[in-house]
């Protein structure tokens, strides 16, 4: 799928527990893994809870700063909040 949006993250363990927590709170997740980067997208709408990402981790998450660190582009127009990411 080319069509969706959502992020695009860095190829490492926080991304990875980030597309975790995606796949737990959507359906029709694609993942491209083009190596140094993953493009994440979901149709319509992506969500992506801190405590998910959290418990997939292992460890606390602040947002925005931990996911701004990881995440160098997004599709969508996107809505940030303490506990909640959004992508439309």
């Amino acid at each position: 799928m080319t069509d969706g949006v959502g992020p695009v993250l860095d190829t490492n363990d926080v991304s990875r527990a980030i597309i975790a927590a995606i796949r737990e709170a959507n359906r029709d997740v694609t993942v491209i893994d083009r190596g140094a980067y993953m493009r994440v997208l979901v149709p319509g709408r992506c969500v992506v809870r801190r405590d998910a990402i959290e418990r997939a981790l292992g460890r606390p998450f602040q947002l925005p700063s931990d996911l701004e660190m990881v995440m160098p582009s997004f599709k969508g127009a996107i809505t940030i909040g303490d506990d909640e990411v959004v992508w439309r």
